[in-house]
């Protein structure tokens, strides 16, 4: 997190602070070599319960609370490398606009309560799994979570840190997650135009 420290210490002086909140069900221990450097205190949401209150379907995401705890910006894929959004933040923090309402959001496509449901409990379980080194069950779990909800981008992740853990460590391989994304939707969408539905039973035929 260089990026959001340096932030961090160049803007001090105007009375705020960053609390970062890591989403990996794998617990601190996995967050912990990403998090050294850096003042700004860092918590782990096991659970992706900040991703399911707000309905985000990527990280990072950024939300700016002011000190009556009114939310002033929430951006779904907010990044200290993007211009406009951090533009916006030096905004708030220098009190020149009182909200900050970005145009363009992605929408996503809409879960039944149900659905829901299911994906966060599979998630939940799939983690749990993860936590105790059984490895094959915890990616059934989320391949199931993925297939019921194919633009959740925080469950992908953690299946390809499973997967793929030489992509994690010791540093990030932001590029390969990129390619590994595209290379994913490209073969869901074959399976679409071959008629398949895929689900957590399996991919069948449609008729």
């Amino acid at each position: 997190m260089p990026g959001w420290q340096q932030f961090y210490e160049q803007h001090q002086d105007k009375d705020f602070t960053i609390l970062s909140v890591a989403v990996d069900g794998q617990g601190p221990d996995v967050v912990r070599p990403h998090t050294e450097g850096t003042t700004f205190t860092t918590v782990v949401d096991n659970n992706n319960e900040l991703v399911n209150a707000f309905g985000f379907k990527v990280v990072p995401n950024g939300i700016f609370i002011d000190e009556d705890g009114v939310i002033r910006l929430i951006r779904e894929g907010f990044s200290v490398d993007n211009r406009e959004h951090i533009q916006a933040l030096e905004q708030l923090l220098n009190k020149e606009v009182e909200q900050v309402e970005f145009d363009g959001g992605k929408q996503h496509t809409e879960l039944s309560d149900l659905e829901q449901q299911l994906v966060r409990t599979k998630y939940k379980l799939g983690m749990e799994y993860a936590r105790q080194k059984r490895n094959g069950e915890a990616l059934k779990e989320l391949d199931d979570a993925v297939l019921l909800d194919p633009e959740n981008f925080t469950i992908r992740k953690q299946r390809w840190h499973i997967r793929y853990p030489e992509k994690f460590y010791p540093e990030i391989d932001f590029d390969w997650q990129k390619g590994q994304l595209e290379r994913e939707h490209a073969q869901e969408q074959e399976q679409r135009a071959a008629g398949l539905v895929c689900g957590p039973d399996g991919c069948f035929i449609r008729r």
